[in-house]
C-alpha cells in the first residue's frame, strides 16, 4: 500500500447525499477478481447508459475531473453494506482522499485500511468546499496528513484523525503491518513481563 503524507491533486465535488457503497460499486461487480481493477466498476450505473456509454454529464466523465484523486460529496457517503469493493473501486480509480460531512461508519474503516484517507469536517465547511471547486472546476486542494490540513482556493482548514490511522496511512501499512513494525518492542515487553511474573506459567 502506497504511504499517504501529502497529497495535491484535482478535486472532484460530488454533492451527493446517502450514496451508499451498492452505488459506489454495484454488488454484481464483486464477483470479478481485484486484480483486474475495480475502477472500471466506480458508479458504473450512474457513469454509463444502459449501453454501456458513458455519460457525458456526469461529473467524474467530465475532462475536468479526469485526473481527480480527492473526491469531497456530501452526507452519509459510504452507507449501506460492509463491501470493501466500494474502496477499492475508489482507490483502483486513483482516489486517495474522500471529504464529507459524515461517512459510513465501517467504508470509513475500510478506507484506512485500504489507503484511502476519510476526512470528516463540518456540513458548512464541506459546502464551501464544494462551492469553490463547482466555481472553479479542475481546481486543486492539498491534503497534508503530516499537518492534517486542507488548503487550495482559498481553503484553510484543519482535521482530526485517529493516531494509530493516521501512524498506518503514513506509514502505507494496514493495522497487521504498523502491528508488526513493533515487534522488537513487543518481545522487550513480554521478555520483561515474564521476568516480573515468572509464576504464571
Amino acid at each position: 500500500m502506497e504511504p499517504f503524507r501529502k497529497l495535491t491533486a484535482v478535486a472532484v465535488p460530488f454533492d451527493q447525499d446517502n450514496v451508499d457503497t451498492d452505488q459506489i460499486i454495484p454488488a454484481r461487480f464483486l464477483k470479478f477478481p481485484r486484480s483486474g481493477g475495480y475502477g472500471q466498476f466506480l458508479f458504473h450505473d450512474q457513469r454509463r447508459a444502459e449501453d454501456g456509454a458513458m455519460k457525458p454529464d456526469f461529473v467524474l466523465n467530465r475532462p475536468d475531473y479526469k485526473d481527480a484523486r480527492i473526491l469531497v460529496t456530501g452526507e452519509n457517503f459510504g452507507s449501506g453494506s460492509s463491501r470493501e469493493g466500494a474502496v477499492y473501486a475508489l482507490y483502483d480509480s486513483g482516489f486517495r482522499a474522500v471529504i464529507a460531512p459524515s461517512l459510513g461508519q465501517i467504508f470509513h474503516n475500510n478506507c484506512f485500511k485500504n489507503g484511502v484517507l476519510p476526512v470528516v469536517l463540518a456540513h458548512d465547511t464541506v459546502k464551501k468546499i464544494l462551492a469553490q471547486l463547482h466555481a472553479k472546476p479542475g481546481s486543486q486542494l492539498t491534503v497534508d496528513l503530516e499537518r492534517n490540513t486542507i488548503a487550495g482556493q482559498g481553503i484553510a482548514e484543519t482535521f482530526k484523525v485517529d493516531a494509530f490511522w493516521r501512524e498506518a496511512l503514513l506509514r502505507g501499512v494496514d493495522e497487521i503491518g504498523l502491528t508488526m513494525s513493533y515487534g522488537e518492542q513487543i518481545a522487550a515487553f513480554e521478555k520483561d513481563y515474564h521476568r516480573q511474573f515468572d509464576w504464571i506459567a
